[in-house]
């Protein structure tokens, strides 16, 4: 039985690792083509490889789920296709012991991605983000459509690039009155932690008064504000880039400041439910190669997987957007689609049994 459960778990797993080095491989090849059309400056060839190596840890996080599901799917539907799945269940094993064989590859799985998405991802996204930004000219540009934008009592900010060593390129500063009239703007080629504050360097304010305005230089800036570089760390990253420790923290920021945090809740939840989502995922894979897609063609099997997996997919990526507009639980529009798919793979294991 070992050598049976040994068999089942060596060609599931290499089916998983073959759908994720084939989806991986295009991936980086159409990112590289795409960092290309943004070469300018100090951003060229090189530096484009550079950034798409750096986003390969958030790559490989994206698409594991994909990879167990397709993996799945594909080595069960192999074993199905060369009838030594009925071979198996003839010999008496029971289906639920290559049920349990075939999930533990997607554990392994499971974990990784767990690990990946906590502890690698998010400071090699962080990295790469600010690298890029720099090269583009962060430090020249003032509020350049790479940076982001924050806010924080009446000063809105905008942050070109955020280096994970507590260093800011392009800060811009605008300040508002009650009335919600601009006081003053500022830009400064760099800001550097000092601790307790910035020290912002080569600034230049300008005052809006009723009749004129007046313009300031610094060569240096002492600037006071609640942000902290592990804040900022977090703010430079797209919510869905982050580690569930740096999402909570900066959602509990946001709601400090009365600011939304419901995308960062979002995000929150859907890394926090994909090894859930992802479990269910393969019992759907499971319970299609032992029901409707037991005797069918290998082509058929991955056009069926695509369509399903992209199906749950595009239900998260529809819920979770009408979760922010219409303002019910982010947890809502995760677990959803993850309660369908387990209700689907359920009923089919209950037929196949």
């Amino acid at each position: 039985m070992r050598r049976i459960d040994g068999y089942v778990m060596r060609t599931v797993g290499g089916a998983m690792l073959l759908v994720m080095v084939v989806v991986l491989s295009l991936d980086i090849i159409f990112a590289f083509i795409a960092e290309l059309d943004d070469t300018r400056n100090d951003y060229q060839t090189l530096q484009a490889l550079w950034y798409v190596f750096l986003t390969l840890p958030r790559r490989i996080y994206d698409y594991l789920p994909l990879g167990a599901f397709m993996g799945c799917l594909v080595g069960l539907g192999s074993m199905a296709s060369s009838s030594e799945l009925t071979v198996i269940r003839a010999a008496g094993v029971s289906l639920k012991r290559i049920v349990w064989s075939a999930m533990k590859p997607a554990l392994v799985v499971v974990v990784l991605g767990v690990a990946i998405g906590e502890y690698v991802a998010p400071p090699a996204e962080r990295v790469a983000q600010s690298t890029k930004a720099v090269a583009l000219g962060a430090g020249t540009n003032v509020a350049s459509a790479s940076g982001v934008w924050h806010r924080e009592g009446d000063v809105f900010m905008h942050l070109n690039a955020v280096q994970p060593n507590g260093v800011l390129h392009g800060v811009s500063l605008f300040r508002f009155d009650d009335q919600r009239q601009l006081t003053s703007a500022s830009f400064a080629e760099r800001a550097i932690y000092q601790g307790d504050y910035w020290l912002l360097e080569n600034v230049r304010t300008t005052h809006i008064e009723e009749r004129e305005t007046r313009l300031e230089t610094h060569r240096t800036r002492r600037w006071e504000t609640g942000l902290s570089p592990g804040v900022l760390s977090v703010l430079i990253v797209k919510p869905e880039n982050l580690s569930m420790t740096g999402l909570y923290t900066y959602a509990n920021y946001l709601g400090k400041q009365d600011l939304n945090a419901s995308p960062y809740w979002l995000a929150f939840w859907k890394k926090a439910l994909m090894p859930l989502g992802t479990a269910v995922m393969v019992l759907v894979a499971i319970s299609f190669i032992f029901g409707p897609l037991r005797s069918v063609t290998m082509g058929f099997r991955v056009f069926t997987g695509l369509l399903v997996g992209l199906l749950f997919k595009y239900m998260q990526d529809l819920l979770g957007p009408m979760s922010l507009v219409y303002g019910f639980n982010p947890l809502l529009a995760i677990l959803i689609p993850i309660a369908i798919n387990a209700v689907v793979g359920a009923v089919l294991m209950k037929r196949a049994g």
